[in-house]
């Protein structure tokens, strides 16, 4: 039985939304509303969903850079959010984000050699003599050449950006990466070159993935569970062959239809949703995908549906299933 390294248990997020003359509390953007998952070691887990369904609030919030509202999240059987400064301060090598757009998450005045160096030093790992060193191994590791080393961000393409912050969040040797959306700016071929050494190094160095996405065919190559998100609730979990096989949530159905096929001759029947994803402020009673989803019944308005395991494999909350 796989180890588990990350449990994520009725995690919620709510932001306090702020009466701008009386300074007050007049309401809450339930950004995450109760999100449950577990990621073993050594897995690659996939979170995908449209913009503005909470992807990436529950990505910070596991890493604490947001304070949970409720729920529970342990890393390694350690309660994050319940770590002083100081312990979480000794944690965070072990957990490691990248993020969306790897130029602003790069001080654009600092040579990228010393980006990579700066947490090795802060964290002991590294001394001043050997820090050059281990740097250069980091840049041949993500595919960066060693007369690269001296220069500044702008001087790098998207791609090898994307590589260098890699090589960073790979500095501090972590059991966990929460990549948000890391290909989502490249061009595809970049893409496939980004998705392949994350592959390469969760191989290599037994890394845990918590991989967000809104683009299932990239999540596909990388993931071997997914699971579907939804207005700050998970829908659907399932192992990646199976939910490709039989997705069972109408939200998934339409998602996949939407991945492209590379092949001319075959056409998917593609399910278009029809209006926004609604106000998380005021979510709708009920199932929270009624208001868009063709199949509603009078039930899905009314009664909020339960997660349940539909196979060992496979969890959803549907109605309709």
């Amino acid at each position: 039985m796989s180890e588990v390294l990350l449990e994520v248990k009725n995690l919620k997020k709510y932001f306090p939304i702020k009466d701008n003359l009386l300074k007050t509390t007049i309401g809450q953007v339930k950004a995450v509303n109760g999100v449950s998952f577990t990621i073993n070691k050594g897995e690659a887990f996939g979170l995908a969903g449209e913009s503005g369904s909470g992807k990436t609030t529950v990505g910070r919030t596991i890493l604490r850079m947001n304070d949970k509202t409720e729920g529970i999240v342990k890393f390694d059987g350690v309660d994050v959010h319940s770590l002083s400064k100081k312990a979480l301060t000794k944690l965070r090598p072990q957990m490691q984000y990248i993020f969306q757009d790897p130029y602003s998450s790069l001080n654009p005045r600092m040579r990228i050699g010393d980006a990579i160096a700066q947490p090795l030093l802060e964290h002991g790992l590294a001394r001043k003599s050997n820090v050059r060193e281990k740097v250069l191994e980091l840049l041949k590791v993500c595919g960066l050449s060693d007369y690269q080393i001296d220069r500044f961000p702008h001087e790098f393409s998207g791609g090898q950006r994307q590589r260098i912050v890699i090589a960073r969040a790979l500095a501090l040797n972590p059991k966990l990466i929460i990549a948000d959306e890391p290909v989502s700016a490249l061009d595809v071929s970049i893409q496939a070159q980004i998705i392949n050494l994350f592959s390469d190094l969760k191989d290599e160095k037994g890394l845990s993935y918590l991989f967000i996405s809104h683009d299932l065919s990239v999540i596909e190559h990388l993931c071997t569970r997914i699971a579907i998100m939804y207005l700050g609730n998970i829908v659907e979990i399932a192992d990646r062959d199976e939910l490709f096989k039989n997705p069972l949530h109408p939200y998934t159905k339409a998602l996949l239809s939407a991945v492209p096929i590379p092949d001319p001759t075959i056409k998917r029947n593609r399910i278009i949703l029809t209006g926004d994803i609604p106000n998380p402020a005021n979510p709708p009673s009920g199932c929270k995908f009624h208001t868009r989803c063709p199949y509603a019944m009078d039930k899905c308005k009314e009664v909020d549906p339960i997660f349940r395991k539909i196979s060992p494999a496979h969890e959803v909350a549907c109605h309709l299933v």
